[in-house]
């Protein structure tokens, strides 16, 4: 399960920490907010193709580190 979503320099977004409980997570928000922005980064936490253009203006780097919680589903297999 996703527990939690940083990112830091990715389009609109400075820098953000974005925790998701157990149950049903909404993203709300008005136009412009970065909605879009958030499951973007989500995607690319999870192997989209980064493109340079994500990164905010004026800076070197983007960053987007997921974090998941596994402990529910026991010993992941070996591969």
């Amino acid at each position: 399960m996703l527990r939690e979503l940083r990112i830091k320099n990715l389009a609109i977004i400075d820098d953000l920490v974005v925790r998701f409980e157990k149950g049903l997570n909404v993203l709300t928000g008005e136009t412009g907010a970065g909605k879009s922005v958030i499951v973007d980064a989500l995607g690319l936490a999870l192997g989209d193709r980064a493109q340079s253009d994500l990164i905010k203006t004026g800076e070197k780097e983007a960053v987007v580190q997921a974090y998941f919680e596994l402990e529910e589903y026991g010993k992941l297999p070996d591969i």
